[in-house]
């Protein structure tokens, strides 16, 4: 199993962005939880981190027979970018969205997600560990659909 995980505009600044918010821990520390969970559960998996929002939309458009699934934090394009709810919808892979903070408790315009639709579900609040839950629950979904 190959699960492609994307990380959005900010994320690369884990550590430094508003730790109140994010943690005091870093990117590294971030790729290093994704790929201990991923061999944890005998699974592999990508990484990728984008600034741009077209280059999201690449990499989901990629993982079309590359990938069984995807874990995406859009970040900020969570709240409005089209174009990365139409490539999840497009390539029709299962993908569990995930957010470091709980976007419902924060500023209103945080609440709605756009990109969601496209996803098979949300872990949302639970800090870099959401991670490990999205992971967890599309190998569970995909496991699930292998009969």
């Amino acid at each position: 199993m190959k699960i492609l995980v994307i990380n959005g505009p900010n994320i690369n600044m884990l550590g430094i962005r508003e730790p109140e918010i994010y943690g005091s821990k870093g990117y590294d520390a971030l790729q290093k939880t994704v790929l201990e969970e991923a061999a944890s559960l005998g699974i592999s998996a990508d990484i990728v981190q984008s600034n741009i929002e077209g280059e999201i939309a690449g990499h989901i458009q990629k993982a079309l027979g590359a990938y069984d699934g995807i874990v995406i934090n859009p970040a900020a394009y969570t709240h409005y970018s089209i174009a990365i709810l139409d490539a999840l919808k497009a390539v029709n892979l299962p993908a569990v969205e995930v957010h470091i903070s709980n976007i419902h408790a924060r500023e209103d315009f945080r609440a709605k997600s756009v990109t969601a639709a496209g996803c098979t579900g949300l872990i949302s609040g639970f800090g870099p560990d959401g991670y490990r839950l999205a992971l967890r629950a599309l190998y569970g979904f995909l496991k699930k659909q292998e009969g």
